[in-house]
């Protein structure tokens, strides 16, 4: 797998899918820190999805976003939808990506829909099954991802036309 740079790359304005407080209790009181969960994308079939941690939220999103460059893998994307049907995992997280026809939007919730948007996908039904955890969500999300094969690569693979794909 090639690595990609984010320098060449026109990525679009980072999305910061969840930010976590956590609490450490100390004897002069609480101590907070945050996690962010970022994702950048190109909107042209680039992703990179980072988990950012800090004592203040700003600090938390900038490393969430400098991992997520660093994180960068390209993915399938044939007319603003994914090629095949795919199931990704992460955890006990599943997500479910289905292609869509023109017009239909991204039927996903807020977690996925920001992966989408990020990458894309204009078009694109999708379904959680499993835990709810957001992370995991965006990780299984990713995992289906860069799992797609487009027909060209299955082509070549196999040594057979195009055409002979679809059969």
């Amino acid at each position: 797998m090639a690595i990609i740079n984010p320098a060449e790359l026109d990525l679009l304005e980072e999305a910061v899918v969840k930010i976590n407080r956590t609490a450490k209790v100390t004897s002069r009181g609480k101590r907070f820190r945050f996690s962010a969960l970022v994702v950048v994308g190109d909107g042209k079939g680039h992703i990179g999805v980072g988990l950012g941690k800090a004592n203040e939220v700003i600090s938390a999103i900038s490393k969430g976003k400098d991992v997520a460059k660093r994180n960068i893998v390209k993915v399938s994307v044939i007319n603003g939808t994914v090629p095949h049907k795919i199931i990704g995992k992460h955890g006990s997280s599943r997500v479910m990506l289905k292609p869509a026809s023109q017009g239909t939007g991204i039927i996903a919730g807020a977690a996925i829909r920001s992966v989408m948007e990020q990458v894309g996908i204009h078009n694109i039904l999708t379904k959680r099954h499993g835990s709810k955890n957001v992370n995991n969500m965006v990780y299984a999300a990713l995992d289906a991802l860069k799992n797609l094969k487009d027909a060209v690569a299955i082509a070549n693979k196999r040594g057979i036309t195009i055409g002979e794909v679809f059969r």
